[in-house]
C-alpha cells in the first residue's frame, strides 16, 4: 500500500514540475524585463507593430528601447516592438545522433522484416541488418546535420500586452467536486 502512495507523490511532483517547467518559458509581458531574457550579441527577430520583422544581433539593450545591428544600427523604441523572438542553432550532434538512430532502426527492421531463409544462406540477418542499419544510420546522420544546419530555434521571449485586452477587472467562476465537498470556486481580481 505504501508503495502506491510513494508513487502518487511522484507523480504529482512531476506534473507539478511540468507545469513550472510549462510557465518559466512564457514570454514577458513587461519591455523592461526584454534584458532578464536577453543579452548583447544574440540573434533577434523583431516584429514591429507595422507588421515587418527585423533580423539582426542584438547591441544594446534598455528600459524603452533596444538597439540591432541589421545592415547598420537600428534603435526600436519599445511601443513600436509587438514581439521578440530569439534564434539560436541547433544542436548538430543532436540532429546527427537522431538521425543516425533513426536510420540504423528502420535499416536494420528492414532487413530483417524482409529476409527469408534463401538471403541467409549468404549472410547472417544479424550482419546484414549491422551492414544495412550502418547504411541507413549514416544516411540519417547526413540528414540530421542538414536539418540542423538549416533550420534554427526561435524562441518567443516578449509579447507587447494587447490594448484591447486589457481590462481592470477579471470575474471567474468554477465548480469543483471532491470526495468530502461540493460547491463553486469564485475569483475576483482587479
Amino acid at each position: 500500500m505504501r508503495s502506491w502512495k510513494v508513487a502518487i507523490v511522484l507523480a504529482v511532483m512531476s506534473l507539478l514540475l511540468a507545469f513550472a517547467l510549462a510557465a518559466a518559458q512564457e514570454p514577458v509581458r513587461d519591455f523592461a524585463q526584454l534584458n532578464t531574457r536577453l543579452k548583447p550579441g544574440d540573434t533577434i527577430v523583431v516584429g514591429g507593430t507595422s507588421g515587418v520583422e527585423v533580423r539582426g544581433t542584438l547591441r544594446d539593450i534598455g528600459a524603452s528601447s533596444l538597439a540591432i545591428n541589421h545592415t547598420g544600427p537600428r534603435v526600436f523604441q519599445a511601443d513600436e516592438v509587438r514581439e521578440v523572438t530569439v534564434e539560436k542553432p541547433r544542436s548538430k550532434g543532436k540532429w546527427a545522433g537522431l538521425g543516425f538512430l533513426g536510420g540504423a532502426a528502420i535499416g536494420a527492421a528492414l532487413t530483417v522484416a524482409t529476409m527469408d531463409d534463401a538471403d541467409a544462406a549468404f549472410v547472417s540477418r544479424s550482419t546484414a541488418a549491422l551492414i544495412i542499419g550502418g547504411l541507413l544510420g549514416g544516411a540519417g546522420a547526413v540528414a540530421g546535420l542538414v536539418v540542423a544546419s538549416s533550420t534554427p530555434v526561435r524562441t518567443l521571449v516578449y509579447r507587447a500586452p494587447d490594448p484591447a485586452s486589457r481590462s481592470s477587472a477579471r470575474f471567474s467562476v468554477a465548480p469543483f467536486v471532491t470526495p468530502r465537498a461540493k460547491g463553486v470556486a469564485v475569483a475576483y481580481s482587479f
